[in-house]
C-alpha cells in the first residue's frame, strides 16, 4: 500500500495554533485495512475495472450545483508534501503568536463588563466574524453561566431583541414575555419604535428565531419588515443596502464561513470598530482558509486514487463542491478530520446517486439496492454489473475505513449504523427511480419524505456524529439513529432548496418530478412561480420546526445540532443562485472561502465612514 508523506495539520488549542496533528492517507484506501464488526480486522478488497465508454450527462445534483470540475482548481491548492515547506509553518507560528496575543486583549474586554449591552454587541460581532471558537470560555461566562443575567440592565429594543436572540442562539428558550413591553393594549406592537431603526433590525434578526406558534414573533417579523423596507428610501446607500440584506436573508438562515468573509469587510469600515477584534479575525481567517487547503489537498489525492472519475465516466467529478459542503456544516476549525471524511462520502454518495438517475437499469438497481441491504460482504457484489461492482466497492471500503477510525479513536464499533444510512439512502434512490421508470407524479409529502433520505441528510449527521465522538452515549445515540425531527427539518429544507435551484436542469435531463412539479400537480392549474411561492413557504415552515427542535434537542450534543442548523444554511447558499441568478453562485463561495485571500489592509472610504456613522451606531 503507498502511503503519502505525513501532513501537518493546524489545529487550535488552548494557546492558540500549532502543528499538532498528523495525517497520513493512503491514496487508495481500496487497497487499506478496515474493520468489520464481524472480525477484528479484515482487508480491504479492490477491483480493477474496465474502462466505461458510458455517455456523459450533464446532471444538476442532490447535494451540489453545477459548477467547473475539482480537477481545473486543483493548482489553487498545493500537494500535501509541499504544505510542509518551512516558510508556511514561520508564518503560521507567527500567526498564532500574534492570535493569541490579540486574543488576550480582547478576552479582556469582553470581561470586563458581562451584564451591559456593550459587552452583547461585542458578542455578537465575534461571532458574526467567525472567531467565537477563540473564546468559548468568554461566551460561556457571558451566555452560559447564569442566562438571566444576560438581560443587564438595558431594556430598549436593540438590547432586548439582541439578548434574546444571542440566548436562543446558544439553546436557551427565552420566553417571548420580554417583548410586551413595546406592544400597546391590543397586542401589536406600538406604531413609536417606527423610528427606532436600530431596534427594528435587531428585532428583525430575532424574530426568525421562532418557532411554531410564537404569535408574538410572527408579528415582529411582520412589524419590523414593514417598517425596514419603508426606511430603506431614507437611508444612506450603504446602510440601505445592509438593511435589504437583512431582509433577503436573515443572520439565522447564513452560512457561517460565508458570513465571516463577508463581514470582515464591512465591519473594517464601521466607525465604532475595535482594532484588534478585526486584526483578530482578519488573521484567523487566513489560517482556517490555509488549514482548509491543506483538507482540500488531503481530499484531492484520495479521491485521484479512488478513481471513480475515471472509472465511471458518466458520474459527475466534484469533491471540492463536496467539501464546501462541510465547511458549510461544520465550520470550525477543530471539525478538520470530520469535514475530510464526510466529504468523502458526499462524493460517493453522488456517484451513487448518478447511478440511480442517469445510468442504471431499473432491474440493476435493484440488485445493488439488494447488495447493499442484504448484507454488507465483499461476496455481496457477485451478481453486479462490473460498473457497480466499482461503486459498491468503493462505499464499502470508505465506509469500513470510518469504522475503523471511530474505532480506534472512541473505543465505538459503527458499522451497523453507518450501513444502515446508506441502506435508506439507496432504498430511497429506488423509490424514486420506479417513480420515473413508471412516470409517477408522487404526492408532495411523500415525495419530500422521501427527498429527506435520498439528499443524504441521514447519512451525513450519523456520520458526523459518531466521527466527532463527543457527547456520545447510549441516549443520544439512540436518538441520533432513530432519525430525530431535528434531522428531518433540516433535510425537508435541503431538500426544497434543492429543488428550487436545480428543478429546471434536472427537468432538462430526465430527472423524477421535483416538490414543484407535485405542487403544481396537486394546485389545480398553479404556475411555476405560484409553485415556487409555495415551496419557499415550506421552508418557512421547516424553519420553525427547525428552530424548535434545535432547542428542544437537550440528548444531543451542541455539534450535532449545529450540524443541522448549518445544514439549512448551507442549503440556501449552495442552491439560491439556481432561484435568482443575482446572488452568489457555488464557484463564487469556493472562490471567496478557498481560494481569495482576504486582504490584509482594510482601507476605508470617506463614504462607507459616512454611512456608517448613522443610526446603527447609538448602541455601541
Amino acid at each position: 500500500m503507498r502511503l503519502l508523506p505525513p501532513l501537518q495539520i493546524l489545529t487550535p488549542t488552548p494557546w492558540g495554533w500549532k502543528h499538532c496533528e498528523q495525517l497520513s492517507t493512503s491514496g487508495l484506501y481500496m487497497a487499506g485495512m478496515s474493520f468489520s464488526c464481524a472480525a477484528a480486522s479484515s482487508p480491504v478488497h479492490s477491483v480493477k475495472g474496465k474502462a466505461c465508454r458510458w455517455r456523459r450527462h450533464i446532471s444538476a445534483c442532490h447535494l451540489t450545483a453545477n459548477s467547473h470540475p475539482f480537477k481545473s482548481l486543483h493548482g489553487y491548492f498545493a500537494s500535501p508534501s509541499s504544505l510542509q515547506d518551512h516558510q508556511v509553518h514561520s508564518e503560521a507560528d507567527y500567526s498564532a503568536g500574534k492570535i493569541e496575543e490579540l486574543k488576550k486583549r480582547v478576552g479582556f474586554t469582553l470581561r470586563t463588563d458581562i451584564h451591559s449591552t456593550r459587552s452583547m454587541v461585542l458578542v455578537d460581532t465575534i461571532q458574526r466574524l467567525g472567531i467565537s471558537h477563540q473564546f468559548e470560555d468568554e461566551l460561556e461566562l457571558i451566555l452560559d453561566r447564569n442566562p438571566s443575567a444576560a438581560q443587564g440592565d438595558e431594556d430598549d429594543l436593540f438590547s432586548t431583541a439582541l439578548r434574546f436572540r444571542l440566548l436562543r442562539q446558544r439553546g436557551y428558550n427565552v420566553d417571548t414575555d420580554v417583548f410586551h413591553k413595546f406592544m400597546d393594549r391590543k397586542g401589536h406592537f406600538k406604531e413609536s419604535l417606527s423610528k427606532d431603526l436600530a431596534g427594528l433590525l435587531s428585532l428583525h434578526e430575532a424574530s426568525y428565531l421562532g418557532v411554531r406558534d410564537e404569535e408574538v414573533l410572527s408579528q415582529a417579523m411582520g412589524f419590523s419588515e414593514e417598517h425596514l423596507r419603508r426606511s430603506m428610501l431614507n437611508l444612506h446607500p450603504v446602510r440601505a443596502s445592509e438593511v435589504n440584506l437583512a431582509l433577503e436573508c436573515p443572520r439565522q438562515r447564513r452560512m457561517v464561513r460565508s458570513e465571516a468573509r463577508s463581514y470582515i469587510g464591512k465591519y473594517a469600515q464601521e466607525s465604532g470598530r475595535i482594532s484588534d477584534v478585526l486584526q483578530l479575525a482578519t488573521l484567523d481567517f487566513k489560517l482556517v482558509q490555509s488549514q482548509l487547503r491543506i483538507e482540500i489537498a488531503v481530499l484531492r489525492s484520495w479521491w485521484k486514487e479512488l478513481g471513480l472519475a475515471e472509472k465511471l465516466s458518466f458520474a459527475r467529478d466534484r469533491p471540492l463542491e463536496c467539501f464546501l459542503w462541510t465547511v458549510g456544516l461544520f465550520p470550525e476549525p477543530r471539525f478538520s478530520q470530520c469535514r475530510i471524511e464526510i466529504a468523502k462520502t458526499i462524493a460517493i454518495l453522488l456517484v451513487i446517486d448518478d447511478v440511480y438517475d442517469i445510468h442504471g437499469s431499473l432491474d440493476e438497481l435493484i440488485l445493488f439496492t439488494d447488495a447493499v441491504r442484504r448484507s454488507w460482504r465483499v461476496e455481496a457484489m457477485e451478481d453486479l454489473p462490473e460498473y457497480m461492482k466499482i461503486c459498491y466497492m468503493a462505499l464499502y471500503n470508505t465506509t469500513n475505513e470510518i469504522g475503523y477510525r471511530v474505532l480506534k479513536e472512541h473505543g465505538r464499533c459503527i458499522i451497523p449504523e453507518l450501513r444502515k444510512t446508506w441502506v435508506d439512502l439507496c432504498e430511497g434512490f429506488l423509490v424514486e427511480a420506479r417513480w420515473f421508470s413508471g412516470g409517477v407524479v408522487p404526492e408532495m409529502e411523500e415525495y419530500v419524505g422521501n427527498g429527506v433520505s435520498t439528499a443524504g441528510t441521514y447519512m451525513a449527521f450519523v456520520h458526523a456524529f459518531y466521527l466527532i465522538g463527543s457527547g456520545v452515549n447510549k441516549q443520544s445515540s439512540d436518538v441520533v439513529n432513530s432519525c430525530p425531527k431535528l434531522f428531518t427539518s433540516a433535510g425537508r429544507i435541503l431538500r426544497l432548496w434543492d429543488d428550487l435551484g436545480t428543478a429546471k436542469v434536472e427537468q432538462e435531463r430526465g430527472d423524477v418530478a421535483s416538490s414543484i412539479d407535485c405542487y403544481m400537480k396537486e394546485g389545480d392549474g398553479a404556475s411555476e412561480a405560484e409553485a415556487r411561492l409555495h415551496v419557499r413557504s415550506l421552508i418557512h415552515s421547516s424553519w420553525l420546526d427547525l428552530n424548535g427542535e434545535a432547542l428542544a434537542a437537550t440528548s444531543l450534543p451542541r455539534s450535532t445540532v449545529d450540524a443541522a442548523l448549518n445544514l439549512a444554511r448551507a442549503a440556501q447558499a449552495m442552491y439560491q443562485h439556481g432561484d435568482d441568478d443575482r446572488l452568489p453562485s457555488v464557484d463564487q463561495h469556493i472562490h471567496s472561502l478557498l481560494i481569495e485571500p482576504i486582504p490584509q489592509d482594510n482601507h476605508i472610504s470617506e463614504e462607507a465612514r459616512v454611512g456608517r456613522t448613522s443610526e446603527f451606531t447609538v448602541h455601541e
